[in-house]
Protein backbone atom coordinates (compact mmCIF):
# COMPACT_ATOMS: atom_id res chain seq x y z
CA UNK A 1 0.00 0.00 0.00
CA UNK A 2 1.39 3.37 -0.95
CA UNK A 3 1.70 6.26 1.45
CA UNK A 4 -1.54 8.01 2.35
CA UNK A 5 -0.92 11.72 2.25
CA UNK A 6 -4.42 13.06 2.80
CA UNK A 7 -5.92 13.93 6.15
CA UNK A 8 -9.35 12.69 7.19
CA UNK A 9 -11.95 13.81 9.66
CA UNK A 10 -12.43 10.72 11.83
CA UNK A 11 -14.14 12.56 14.66
CA UNK A 12 -17.01 10.89 16.43
CA UNK A 13 -20.36 11.73 14.93
CA UNK A 14 -22.25 11.33 18.20
CA UNK A 15 -24.24 14.38 19.35
CA UNK A 16 -22.46 16.62 21.80
CA UNK A 17 -24.78 17.38 24.65
CA UNK A 18 -28.17 17.41 22.94
CA UNK A 19 -30.17 15.43 20.41
CA UNK A 20 -32.56 18.14 19.27
CA UNK A 21 -31.47 17.83 15.63
CA UNK A 22 -30.85 14.91 13.29
CA UNK A 23 -27.17 14.10 12.78
CA UNK A 24 -25.31 11.73 10.47
CA UNK A 25 -24.85 9.29 13.33
CA UNK A 26 -28.61 8.72 13.41
CA UNK A 27 -28.16 6.81 10.16
CA UNK A 28 -25.40 4.58 11.51
CA UNK A 29 -27.33 1.45 12.35
CA UNK A 30 -25.88 1.84 15.86
CA UNK A 31 -27.16 3.21 19.16
CA UNK A 32 -28.23 6.56 17.73
CA UNK A 33 -30.33 4.84 15.08
CA UNK A 34 -31.90 2.59 17.71
CA UNK A 35 -32.78 5.56 19.91
CA UNK A 36 -34.26 7.46 16.97
CA UNK A 37 -36.50 4.52 16.03
CA UNK A 38 -37.53 3.72 19.59
CA UNK A 39 -38.12 7.32 20.70
CA UNK A 40 -39.54 8.99 17.59
CA UNK A 41 -40.92 6.49 15.10
CA UNK A 42 -42.29 3.47 16.96
CA UNK A 43 -44.30 5.42 19.58
CA UNK A 44 -46.26 7.06 16.75
CA UNK A 45 -46.13 4.62 13.85
CA UNK A 46 -45.61 1.31 15.62
CA UNK A 47 -47.88 -1.70 15.20
CA UNK A 48 -47.65 -5.46 15.57
CA UNK A 49 -45.86 -5.88 12.22
CA UNK A 50 -43.60 -2.80 12.15
CA UNK A 51 -42.51 -3.38 15.75
CA UNK A 52 -40.84 -6.66 14.75
CA UNK A 53 -38.07 -4.61 13.05
CA UNK A 54 -37.23 -7.38 10.59
CA UNK A 55 -35.46 -6.91 7.27
CA UNK A 56 -38.82 -7.49 5.56
CA UNK A 57 -42.38 -7.67 6.88
CA UNK A 58 -44.46 -10.81 6.33
CA UNK A 59 -48.17 -10.40 5.54
CA UNK A 60 -50.90 -12.64 4.17
CA UNK A 61 -52.93 -11.20 1.29
CA UNK A 62 -55.75 -13.30 -0.16
CA UNK A 63 -54.02 -16.48 0.96
CA UNK A 64 -50.59 -15.52 -0.39
CA UNK A 65 -47.67 -15.11 2.03
CA UNK A 66 -46.01 -11.86 1.00
CA UNK A 67 -42.73 -10.33 2.12
CA UNK A 68 -42.35 -6.57 1.70
CA UNK A 69 -39.44 -4.25 2.36
CA UNK A 70 -38.51 -0.63 1.67
CA UNK A 71 -35.18 1.16 1.68
CA UNK A 72 -33.44 4.35 0.56
CA UNK A 73 -29.99 4.67 -0.99
CA UNK A 74 -27.94 7.82 -0.50
CA UNK A 75 -24.44 6.46 -1.08
CA UNK A 76 -21.69 8.95 -1.83
CA UNK A 77 -20.11 8.75 -4.36
CA UNK A 78 -22.80 7.34 -6.65
CA UNK A 79 -20.16 5.39 -8.63
CA UNK A 80 -17.65 3.24 -6.77
CA UNK A 81 -15.40 0.23 -7.50
CA UNK A 82 -17.62 -2.80 -7.90
CA UNK A 83 -20.91 -0.99 -8.41
CA UNK A 84 -23.00 2.16 -8.30
CA UNK A 85 -26.11 3.46 -6.59
CA UNK A 86 -28.34 1.75 -9.19
CA UNK A 87 -27.13 -1.83 -8.77
CA UNK A 88 -26.72 -1.25 -5.02
CA UNK A 89 -30.40 -0.29 -4.68
CA UNK A 90 -31.52 -3.49 -6.40
CA UNK A 91 -29.13 -5.74 -4.50
CA UNK A 92 -29.97 -4.23 -1.13
CA UNK A 93 -33.71 -4.59 -1.64
CA UNK A 94 -33.47 -8.15 -2.90
CA UNK A 95 -31.23 -9.09 0.02
CA UNK A 96 -33.68 -7.76 2.61
CA UNK A 97 -36.46 -9.88 1.08
CA UNK A 98 -34.19 -12.91 0.97
CA UNK A 99 -33.36 -12.69 4.68
CA UNK A 100 -36.97 -13.69 5.43
CA UNK A 101 -36.78 -16.66 3.08
CA UNK A 102 -38.73 -14.83 0.34
CA UNK A 103 -38.35 -15.29 -3.39
CA UNK A 104 -38.07 -11.73 -4.80
CA UNK A 105 -40.65 -10.87 -7.44
CA UNK A 106 -40.81 -7.15 -8.19
CA UNK A 107 -39.63 -3.69 -7.18
CA UNK A 108 -40.79 -0.11 -7.18
CA UNK A 109 -38.37 2.80 -7.20
CA UNK A 110 -38.31 6.57 -6.78
CA UNK A 111 -35.40 8.49 -8.31
CA UNK A 112 -34.74 11.84 -6.62
CA UNK A 113 -32.35 13.83 -8.82
CA UNK A 114 -30.44 16.99 -8.01
CA UNK A 115 -30.48 19.74 -10.58
CA UNK A 116 -27.16 19.59 -12.43
CA UNK A 117 -26.81 15.78 -12.41
CA UNK A 118 -25.21 14.86 -15.76
CA UNK A 119 -27.66 12.98 -18.00
CA UNK A 120 -24.85 10.61 -18.98
CA UNK A 121 -24.42 9.60 -15.31
CA UNK A 122 -28.16 9.11 -14.92
CA UNK A 123 -28.26 6.90 -18.01
CA UNK A 124 -25.44 4.71 -16.64
CA UNK A 125 -27.23 4.27 -13.33
CA UNK A 126 -30.60 3.47 -14.91
CA UNK A 127 -28.93 0.84 -17.12
CA UNK A 128 -27.11 -0.58 -14.10
CA UNK A 129 -30.40 -0.73 -12.17
CA UNK A 130 -32.05 -2.59 -15.03
CA UNK A 131 -29.15 -5.01 -15.47
CA UNK A 132 -29.25 -5.85 -11.76
CA UNK A 133 -32.98 -6.56 -12.09
CA UNK A 134 -32.37 -8.83 -15.09
CA UNK A 135 -29.55 -10.67 -13.35
CA UNK A 136 -31.72 -11.35 -10.31
CA UNK A 137 -34.93 -12.23 -12.14
CA UNK A 138 -36.90 -9.30 -10.73
CA UNK A 139 -38.82 -6.56 -12.51
CA UNK A 140 -39.35 -2.87 -11.83
CA UNK A 141 -43.14 -2.49 -12.08
CA UNK A 142 -43.71 1.09 -10.91
CA UNK A 143 -41.49 4.13 -10.48
CA UNK A 144 -41.42 7.86 -9.83
CA UNK A 145 -39.01 10.70 -10.63
CA UNK A 146 -38.46 13.98 -8.83
CA UNK A 147 -35.95 16.80 -9.33
CA UNK A 148 -34.84 19.08 -6.48
CA UNK A 149 -32.87 22.34 -6.51
CA UNK A 150 -29.11 22.21 -6.76
CA UNK A 151 -27.76 21.76 -3.25
CA UNK A 152 -30.99 20.20 -1.95
CA UNK A 153 -29.66 16.66 -2.55
CA UNK A 154 -26.36 15.03 -3.47
CA UNK A 155 -26.66 14.11 -7.16
CA UNK A 156 -29.11 11.20 -6.82
CA UNK A 157 -31.07 9.34 -4.15
CA UNK A 158 -33.07 6.15 -4.84
CA UNK A 159 -35.90 4.77 -2.70
CA UNK A 160 -37.10 1.24 -3.37
CA UNK A 161 -39.81 -1.15 -2.26
CA UNK A 162 -39.56 -4.88 -2.87
CA UNK A 163 -42.16 -7.65 -2.81
CA UNK A 164 -41.51 -11.39 -2.62
CA UNK A 165 -43.26 -14.68 -1.92
CA UNK A 166 -42.58 -16.82 1.16
CA UNK A 167 -43.18 -20.47 0.39
CA UNK A 168 -41.95 -22.21 3.55
CA UNK A 169 -42.44 -21.61 7.25
CA UNK A 170 -41.22 -20.89 9.84
CA UNK A 171 -39.47 -18.00 8.13
CA UNK A 172 -35.99 -17.03 9.32
CA UNK A 173 -36.24 -14.30 11.95
CA UNK A 174 -33.94 -12.17 14.04
CA UNK A 175 -35.87 -13.45 17.06
CA UNK A 176 -35.30 -17.20 16.52
CA UNK A 177 -31.66 -17.63 17.65
CA UNK A 178 -31.27 -20.23 20.41
CA UNK A 179 -28.47 -21.20 22.78
CA UNK A 180 -26.35 -23.88 21.14
CA UNK A 181 -26.81 -22.52 17.60
CA UNK A 182 -23.80 -21.89 15.38
CA UNK A 183 -23.08 -18.51 13.76
CA UNK A 184 -21.96 -18.68 10.12
CA UNK A 185 -20.79 -15.93 7.79
CA UNK A 186 -20.88 -16.09 4.00
CA UNK A 187 -17.54 -14.37 3.31
CA UNK A 188 -15.03 -11.64 4.12
CA UNK A 189 -16.31 -8.44 5.70
CA UNK A 190 -15.85 -4.72 5.19
CA UNK A 191 -15.05 -4.46 1.48
CA UNK A 192 -18.08 -2.35 0.59
CA UNK A 193 -17.47 0.27 3.27
CA UNK A 194 -13.77 0.54 2.51
CA UNK A 195 -14.41 0.68 -1.26
CA UNK A 196 -16.74 3.63 -0.65
CA UNK A 197 -14.26 5.31 1.69
CA UNK A 198 -11.33 4.85 -0.71
CA UNK A 199 -13.35 6.21 -3.63
CA UNK A 200 -14.81 9.12 -1.65
CA UNK A 201 -11.52 10.27 -0.19
CA UNK A 202 -9.30 9.43 -3.19
CA UNK A 203 -7.09 7.01 -1.26
CA UNK A 204 -3.99 6.05 -3.25
CA UNK A 205 -3.98 2.25 -2.85
CA UNK A 206 -1.73 -0.18 -4.65
CA UNK A 207 -4.73 -2.37 -5.47
CA UNK A 208 -8.37 -1.37 -5.94
CA UNK A 209 -10.71 -2.63 -3.25
CA UNK A 210 -14.04 -3.47 -4.86
CA UNK A 211 -17.41 -3.46 -3.12
CA UNK A 212 -18.92 -6.83 -2.27
CA UNK A 213 -22.34 -5.63 -3.49
CA UNK A 214 -24.16 -8.75 -4.69
CA UNK A 215 -27.68 -10.23 -4.71
CA UNK A 216 -28.01 -13.06 -2.19
CA UNK A 217 -31.36 -14.59 -3.20
CA UNK A 218 -29.87 -17.64 -4.96
CA UNK A 219 -27.56 -18.30 -2.04
CA UNK A 220 -30.45 -18.10 0.41
CA UNK A 221 -32.59 -20.31 -1.83
CA UNK A 222 -29.91 -23.00 -1.63
CA UNK A 223 -29.51 -22.62 2.13
CA UNK A 224 -33.23 -23.07 2.66
CA UNK A 225 -33.98 -25.68 0.01
CA UNK A 226 -30.88 -27.81 -0.60
CA UNK A 227 -30.92 -29.11 2.96
CA UNK A 228 -33.50 -31.71 3.96
CA UNK A 229 -37.03 -30.69 4.99
CA UNK A 230 -36.24 -31.01 8.67
CA UNK A 231 -33.15 -28.88 8.10
CA UNK A 232 -35.21 -25.92 6.88
CA UNK A 233 -36.69 -25.43 10.34
CA UNK A 234 -33.20 -25.48 11.86
CA UNK A 235 -32.11 -22.37 9.94
CA UNK A 236 -33.16 -19.87 12.57
CA UNK A 237 -31.80 -16.47 11.46
CA UNK A 238 -30.57 -14.87 8.27
CA UNK A 239 -29.37 -11.28 8.31
CA UNK A 240 -27.45 -9.35 5.65
CA UNK A 241 -24.55 -7.25 6.88
CA UNK A 242 -25.10 -3.58 6.01
CA UNK A 243 -25.09 -0.50 8.25
CA UNK A 244 -23.31 -1.19 11.51
CA UNK A 245 -21.33 -4.05 9.98
CA UNK A 246 -20.98 -7.53 11.44
CA UNK A 247 -21.03 -6.12 14.97
CA UNK A 248 -24.36 -4.40 14.35
CA UNK A 249 -26.01 -7.54 12.94
CA UNK A 250 -24.82 -9.75 15.81
CA UNK A 251 -26.05 -7.23 18.39
CA UNK A 252 -29.46 -7.09 16.68
CA UNK A 253 -29.76 -10.88 16.87
CA UNK A 254 -28.54 -11.06 20.47
CA UNK A 255 -31.00 -8.39 21.60
CA UNK A 256 -34.01 -9.59 19.61
CA UNK A 257 -33.54 -13.25 20.64
CA UNK A 258 -32.38 -12.43 24.21
CA UNK A 259 -29.28 -14.60 23.86
CA UNK A 260 -25.54 -14.12 24.07
CA UNK A 261 -23.24 -14.53 21.09
CA UNK A 262 -19.57 -15.46 21.25
CA UNK A 263 -17.32 -15.11 18.20
CA UNK A 264 -13.66 -15.87 17.52
CA UNK A 265 -11.44 -13.16 16.04
CA UNK A 266 -9.26 -15.66 14.17
CA UNK A 267 -12.33 -17.07 12.37
CA UNK A 268 -13.58 -13.78 10.92
CA UNK A 269 -12.49 -13.42 7.28
CA UNK A 270 -11.11 -9.97 6.42
CA UNK A 271 -9.37 -9.10 3.15
CA UNK A 272 -5.76 -8.06 3.78
CA UNK A 273 -6.16 -4.69 2.02
CA UNK A 274 -9.30 -3.96 4.03
CA UNK A 275 -7.47 -4.78 7.23
CA UNK A 276 -4.57 -2.51 6.26
CA UNK A 277 -6.79 0.49 5.45
CA UNK A 278 -8.71 0.01 8.70
CA UNK A 279 -5.47 -0.06 10.69
CA UNK A 280 -4.19 3.14 9.05
CA UNK A 281 -7.45 5.04 9.53
CA UNK A 282 -8.23 3.67 12.99
CA UNK A 283 -11.40 1.86 11.89
CA UNK A 284 -12.69 -1.42 13.30
CA UNK A 285 -13.60 -3.78 10.41
CA UNK A 286 -16.29 -5.38 12.58
CA UNK A 287 -18.32 -2.18 12.13
CA UNK A 288 -17.64 -1.61 8.41
CA UNK A 289 -20.60 -2.28 6.10
CA UNK A 290 -20.96 -5.02 3.50
CA UNK A 291 -23.60 -5.24 0.77
CA UNK A 292 -23.26 -8.87 -0.29
CA UNK A 293 -22.64 -10.81 2.91
CA UNK A 294 -24.97 -12.53 5.36
CA UNK A 295 -24.95 -14.06 8.81
CA UNK A 296 -26.76 -17.35 9.25
CA UNK A 297 -27.67 -18.75 12.67
CA UNK A 298 -28.39 -22.50 12.50
CA UNK A 299 -28.59 -25.47 14.84
CA UNK A 300 -25.23 -27.08 15.59
CA UNK A 301 -26.08 -30.30 13.74
CA UNK A 302 -26.80 -28.31 10.54
CA UNK A 303 -23.73 -26.03 10.56
CA UNK A 304 -21.38 -28.26 8.56
CA UNK A 305 -24.03 -28.99 5.92
CA UNK A 306 -24.94 -25.31 5.51
CA UNK A 307 -21.27 -24.30 5.15
CA UNK A 308 -20.92 -26.96 2.46
CA UNK A 309 -24.00 -25.67 0.62
CA UNK A 310 -22.89 -22.03 0.82
CA UNK A 311 -19.35 -22.73 -0.34
CA UNK A 312 -20.67 -23.80 -3.76
CA UNK A 313 -21.84 -20.25 -4.48
CA UNK A 314 -19.70 -17.41 -5.79
CA UNK A 315 -21.26 -15.12 -3.19
CA UNK A 316 -20.10 -17.34 -0.32
CA UNK A 317 -16.80 -18.89 -1.36
CA UNK A 318 -15.22 -17.74 1.91
CA UNK A 319 -18.00 -18.90 4.23
CA UNK A 320 -17.16 -20.30 7.65
CA UNK A 321 -18.37 -20.69 11.21
CA UNK A 322 -17.32 -17.75 13.38
CA UNK A 323 -19.00 -18.44 16.72
CA UNK A 324 -21.89 -19.76 18.78
CA UNK A 325 -25.05 -18.60 20.48
CA UNK A 326 -24.96 -19.01 24.27
CA UNK A 327 -27.36 -18.63 27.17
CA UNK A 328 -24.86 -16.50 29.11
CA UNK A 329 -24.78 -12.68 28.92
CA UNK A 330 -28.06 -12.29 26.94
CA UNK A 331 -28.06 -9.27 24.66
CA UNK A 332 -24.27 -9.12 24.49
CA UNK A 333 -21.74 -10.08 21.84
CA UNK A 334 -18.31 -11.17 23.07
CA UNK A 335 -15.23 -11.59 20.89
CA UNK A 336 -12.45 -14.03 21.78
CA UNK A 337 -9.25 -12.35 20.60
CA UNK A 338 -6.31 -14.04 18.90
CA UNK A 339 -4.27 -13.72 22.09
CA UNK A 340 -6.97 -15.31 24.24
CA UNK A 341 -8.66 -12.28 25.79
CA UNK A 342 -12.33 -11.35 25.61
CA UNK A 343 -13.91 -8.03 24.71
CA UNK A 344 -17.50 -6.89 24.40
CA UNK A 345 -18.49 -5.98 20.85
CA UNK A 346 -21.13 -3.31 21.42
CA UNK A 347 -23.14 -1.13 19.06
CA UNK A 348 -21.36 2.02 17.92
CA UNK A 349 -22.60 5.26 19.43
CA UNK A 350 -22.11 7.18 16.20
CA UNK A 351 -21.01 6.29 12.69
CA UNK A 352 -17.58 5.26 11.41
CA UNK A 353 -18.42 5.76 7.73
CA UNK A 354 -21.57 7.76 6.93
CA UNK A 355 -23.55 7.33 3.71
CA UNK A 356 -22.20 3.97 2.58
CA UNK A 357 -25.57 2.70 1.31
Amino acid sequence: MSELTQSFDLSCLMPSGSENIVKLGHGSGGRMTTRLIENIFLPVLGNDILNELEDAALINIAGANIAMTTDSYVVSPIFFPGGDIGSLAVHGTINDLSMRGARPLCLSAAFIMEEGLPIADLEKIVKSFQQACLNSGTKLITADTKVVNKGAADKLFITTTGIGIVEKFPAPSVKRAQAGDCVLISGDIGRHGIAIMASREGLDLETTIESDSYPLHNLVWSILNDSNEEGYEKIHCLRDITRGGLAGVLNEIANASNVGIEIREDSIPIHQEVKAVCEILGLDPLYVACEGRLVSVVTANMAEEIVSIMSKHEAASGCMMIGRVVADHPGRVVLRSKIGGNRIVDLLSGEQLPRIC
